[in-house]
């Protein structure tokens, strides 16, 4: 049963410290330090960085997500049953749910968006409906990844209450 735990606490910290990593030292350093060193083309050469470090850490997402649900369902079977079983599995699933859309969904749209456009949307006029779209999926994958930072740390807070 401790292996068990220890395998399920593993991958969400692994999960949740990666989002926490991309998000506040991986994302702003990546354009901070492109940016300065080519003006002109290094916010688009940032993007393109960042969307495929983004795009190789779903695959840890993905991977530690059927972690969680796995062991979770082991340590039900197993016993004793987790405090509040079906309410962390809940959560866990969505996280997951929120991981496969924002890779297999939005991601890919924002990457059609960039090839359409054939040169970094954040180049393109305001108006554009290209960059609209790119934005309004911008936004949309930061809220997905926030959302499951939030399910990641109260799973983490069950696990740190419980005996």
């Amino acid at each position: 049963m401790l292996a068990l735990r220890y395998v399920y606490v593993l991958a969400l910290v692994i999960w949740l410290g990666g989002m926490v990593v991309l998000g506040a030292l991986v994302a702003p350093t990546t354009f901070e330090v492109l940016q300065a060193l080519e003006p002109a083309g290094g916010r688009a050469l940032a993007g393109d960085v960042f969307g495929r470090t983004v795009a190789r850490f779903h695959y840890l997402e993905y991977g530690a997500g059927a972690l969680l649900l796995l062991t979770l369902a082991a340590m039900r079977l197993l016993g004793p049953r987790p405090a509040a079983f079906a309410a962390r599995a809940g959560i866990a699933a969505a996280m997951l749910a929120t991981a496969l859309y924002s890779g297999l969904v939005v991601l890919p749209r924002m990457d059609a968006l960039q090839q359409d456009a054939g040169r970094a949307v954040s180049q393109l006029p305001a108006s554009d409906a290209r960059r609209v779209r790119f934005d309004e999926l911008h936004q949309r994958s930061t809220r997905l990844m926030l959302a499951a930072m939030a399910g990641a740390l109260v799973l983490l807070y069950w696990e740190a209450r419980e005996r």
